[in-house]
């Protein structure tokens, strides 16, 4: 019985070995909380102290105290603060957008002082500071995100990114509202990037598994029609033409000068396209020529009104 007991024993403690241990991750909620006092709070110190000092002692005193109606529209004090009113809350309100690209800016280059971005796979079995510092992050580029994207200016979503430093996005580049997007991601110029588009850097892997980590790359000239998916590594070359939903996982390489579509993505070939339309050789001579029978009946009435003045 004795043996039996140390050969269970010695079994049960392989079977432990062998599994992996997982870890819980350190939050580390005092750095959540200071960076949430001062990029939210601290933003709306000084823009807030600027409009209640305008509202106290110039547009009070001036407009909603005036005892005349009529003073309202005819003296120049009243006049003066009703127009100004709404130029002033414009100008806090993008004082606060300011603030808060700034503090963000902060804290990001010194997170990334501490430890760096870069590609790889961070694991969840062991304590990481490269872990830490991606939760912390991606905690702190949220609010950021969200209150330029879905704000009055949200045009200003580009400078942001930029000057933060968590993504590089080129000129002429529209990015609509969508999920991600947020770090870690390079953009090109003159591209665009439809609404509910999904492109991240990072991807976990299976319940609390390892999460992959590698930048996303989107060339110049590119168009994504909207509800587009691509995970972390995908490389989307120069003018890529991705139709609706067109979707890629982590690594794809789109090679770019064509359209693409499905899920995943693959390009479209005139060969398919003939195919699935049921299109003859036949019936392309006939719409090559409606296409130049309509070139020149446009072509014509030009030709008619140079007769008539000569």
């Amino acid at each position: 019985m004795s043996i039996l007991t140390l050969e269970n024993k010695e079994s049960d403690l392989n079977e432990n070995n062998n599994e992996v241990i997982k870890e819980e991750i350190n939050l580390q909620f005092h750095w959540y909380l200071f960076t949430f006092f001062i990029i939210i709070i601290v933003s709306f110190l000084l823009p807030g102290v600027i409009l209640m000092l305008f509202i106290l002692f110039f547009f009070v005193p001036f407009f909603l105290e005036t005892s005349s109606f009529f003073a309202l529209f005819t003296e120049w004090k009243p006049l003066l603060a009703f127009i100004t009113m709404p130029f002033v809350i414009i100008g806090c309100y993008l004082l606060h957008l300011f603030f808060v690209a700034l503090f963000t800016r902060m804290f990001w280059r010194i997170s990334e002082k501490i430890s760096p971005t870069k590609d790889g796979i961070i694991p969840r079995n062991i304590p990481s500071k490269t872990l830490n510092f991606y939760h912390i992050r991606s905690f702190m580029i949220k609010y950021g995100k969200n209150v330029f994207i879905k704000g009055a200016f949200p045009w200003l979503a580009n400078w942001f990114f930029n000057f933060v430093g968590s993504n590089k996005i080129g000129k002429g580049t529209t990015i609509e509202e969508q999920v991600c997007a947020d770090k870690y991601i390079r953009v090109g110029n003159n591209s665009y990037i439809g609404v509910n588009c999904v492109l991240t850097s990072h991807l976990v892997e299976g319940i609390f598994g390892n999460t992959v980590f590698f930048e996303l790359k989107v060339g110049d000239n590119v168009t994504l029609g909207g509800f587009n998916c691509f995970a972390s590594g995908c490389d989307i070359k120069d003018d890529s033409y991705l139709l609706p939903t067109a979707c890629g996982g982590k690594f794809y390489t789109i090679k770019g000068k064509g359209y693409y579509f499905g899920a995943p993505v693959r390009k479209i070939f005139k060969k398919r396209i003939k195919e699935f339309l049921g299109l003859t050789k036949e019936d392309l001579a006939r719409a090559e020529a409606l296409k130049e029978k309509r070139k020149a009946s446009k072509k014509l009435p030009n030709k008619k009104e140079d007769n008539e003045e000569k």
